[in-house]
Order: structure tokens, then C-alpha cells, then sequence
């Protein structure tokens, strides 16, 4: 099945879990506590958004990490948010074709990213697949192309975090939309202010 026509018979599927909030995604764990969303949403940030020290990673390189490693797991919502968020951060810095960029990434390749980035890409895609198939020759081969002790960290942390984002929206069969223009209202406000702002979560869901 296409992607498209894939995403599409997602945004048909209900829930298979009852008493969820009638939210989309990751936000139906989100919200199911108020402790259980400050967490989810404080990991988010501590993976994605916040200063890690000796870390080189761009915001935008760590949510192309987030995205690759959801598309692997097939995990449309989160592929598709995290994407979205990926390319407005690409945009803000200048970036002319993120979108493609972007796509690419979904789709498990590579091409168009640095050699420090593909490196960790493998990296975090491997963990997502089988951590203990990683090898000191692959963190060898991101630190050899510029990638810091910090930046294999992340690495391993966000593909570690998001499989278990992915299996949490995955597993309620929570709501998926039906196309990748429902996330850009909330790209837009994670770009500028991080998961856990009011400000974002204020922002409407669809």
C-alpha cells in the first residue's frame, strides 16, 4: 500500500483502547494524567530541544533523528509530527528544500545530509532495530566524520525514546490525521518554544 493511501486507512482506524482523550497520537498518552504528560512532554524536550552539553546536533538534526527512527517503526503520527517540526526548524535556518529533505529521511535513506548525520542516522536507526547489532565501528565511523561522544548519545537516546513513543501511539491505535498539513499549526509553536510551553499546549489538536 502507498503511503498516502496507507495514511489515510490509519485516519479511518479507531482506538482499540478504551477511555483515551479524544486527541490524536502521542497526545492521547499525553493527556491521560497530568504527571504522565509532564513527563512525556519534559523527555521530549531533554531529547530534542534543550542544551546537552558537548552535543553538536542541531534542533532540526534531532528531529530528523525522531523522524527516521518513527518512519521505521511505522508510526505514521509521529513520523509525520516530527517531520513537520524537522522541516520548520530547516526552514527558520534558511533551508530551501527541507520538505524533500524530510521526505527522504521517511523513506529510510539518507542522501542530502551530512556524513556526521548519515552516521548518526545509522546510528539511531540500528538501536531502533536492534541495539545490540550497534557496534563500536559504527560510533567510530560518526565520530570520525565529526560527530561528538555527545552527539552518539542523543543518538541512542532519541532512538531509544521514540520507539517507545511509537509503540505507546501504536499500541491505543491512537488517531492518526489523515495528512502530513495537520501538524504545521503546531510545527510552528514546538519551533519556537519546545514541547512542554504553555503556549504549545494551547495550540488546537486535530
Amino acid at each position: 500500500m502507498a503511503r498516502d493511501d496507507e495514511r489515510a486507512f490509519r485516519s479511518r482506524q479507531e482506538p482499540i483502547v478504551g477511555g483515551l482523550p479524544d486527541v490524536p497520537g502521542i497526545l492521547a498518552a499525553i493527556k491521560l494524567t497530568p504527571g504522565l504528560g509532564v513527563h512525556l512532554r519534559g523527555l521530549a524536550d531533554e531529547l530534542l530541544v534543550f542544551d546537552y552539553a558537548g552535543a553538536t546536533l542541531t534542533r532540526a538534526e534531532r528531529e530528523m533523528l525522531a523522524t527516521a527512527v518513527s518512519a521505521a517503526n511505522d508510526c505514521f503520527y509521529c513520523m509525520d509530527s516530527h517531520g513537520a517540526f524537522a522541516c520548520a526548524l530547516l526552514e527558520d535556518s534558511g533551508v530551501t528544500d527541507a520538505a524533500a529533505l524530510v521526505d527522504t529521511i521517511k523513506r529510510g535513506e539518507s542522501d542530502g545530509v551530512s556524513d556526521k548525520m548519515r552516521a548518526l542516522l545509522h546510528v539511531a536507526r540500528t538501536v531502533r532495530r536492534e541495539p545490540r547489532l550497534l557496534t563500536r565501528d559504527d560510533i567510530a565511523v560518526a565520530l570520525a566524520q565529526g560527530a561528538t561522544d555527545a552527539d552518539t548519545q542523543l543518538a541512542v537516546l532519541i532512538a531509544s525514546a521514540f520507539s517507545m513513543y511509537n509503540r505507546m501511539v501504536e499500541g491505543f491505535r491512537a488517531k492518526t490525521p489523515q495528512n502530513t498539513e495537520a501538524h504545521r499549526p503546531r510545527a510552528a509553536e514546538i519551533a519556537a518554544h519546545g514541547y512542554s510551553d504553555q503556549l504549545v499546549a494551547a495550540v488546537p489538536t486535530v
